[in-house]
């Protein structure tokens, strides 16, 4: 099996929607709330916990490169400033919630999708990257169908 590399969203877009209570690219008013709802965070991709953690939830587009079509979506950050989740491994806490693999080729088209289910996510990642044109793949929740992380393939 190879190396993934699992990231939150950026800061940056982060301390944009904090400051500003706005969605970035966008505008639209973000909301600020008590969480009623696992999340999980975009940026620190840690599950919220309900009742404690205040979150904000606003609009966002995890496409950015020229010819990729936009997708926004409804996504939710910690209130207060996290630290942004970027490692090989799959966040703890996404071991226990409903997620869906979906992986993209040139331009940002949909190449394959699957349901993780009880199966291991490390060996459908595998598979995704392995032959079937899959430059990166994001991590979406299999309830909602929002965007939680992104992940690529890691070479040395």
């Amino acid at each position: 099996m190879g190396a993934f590399r699992f990231f939150g969203i950026p800061e940056a877009v982060a301390r944009e929607v904090r400051e500003s209570l706005r969605a970035p690219g966008y505008g639209h008013p973000a909301h600020r709330e008590q969480a009623h709802g696992y999340g999980p965070c975009r940026l620190c991709l840690r599950t919220f916990r309900v009742g404690a953690d205040e979150r904000i939830l606003f609009t966002y587009n995890p496409f950015h490169e020229p010819g990729e079509l936009p997708a926004p979506g409804p996504v939710f950050i910690h209130a207060e400033p996290c630290q942004r989740y970027d490692a090989f491994e799959l966040p703890p806490d996404f071991r226990t919630l409903p997620i869906v693999l979906e992986g993209y080729g040139p331009g940002g088209q949909l190449v394959a999708q699957e349901r993780v289910g009880a199966r291991s996510p490390e060996a459908l990642l595998a598979r995704l990257f392995m032959g079937s044109g899959v430059d990166y793949v994001h991590v979406r929740n299999a309830e909602a169908g929002c965007f939680m992380a992104r992940v690529e393939a890691f070479s040395s």
